[in-house]
């Protein structure tokens, strides 16, 4: 089962079992990873996971359902 965190101002945080595939069905290497995050920024160069840079780029996002 996996689990998705929604972190404030961040990435959302990936742990569980899980496939990470993009929209064209290329599966990503998750293996030996316990967790990944995923950005939501924009601004990664990691695309599609979080390098950090939501903290230098001002990224503000909801961290609860609205």
């Amino acid at each position: 089962m996996a689990k998705l965190t929604v972190r404030e101002n961040g990435p959302l945080k990936v742990e569980g079992d899980f496939t990470l595939s993009d929209m064209e069905g290329n599966v990503y290497s998750t293996e030996g990873k316990p967790a990944i995050f995923i950005c939501r920024c924009g601004a990664t160069k990691n695309t599609p996971f979080c390098d950090g840079t939501h903290k230098t780029c001002g990224f503000q996002g909801p961290s609860r359902a609205v």
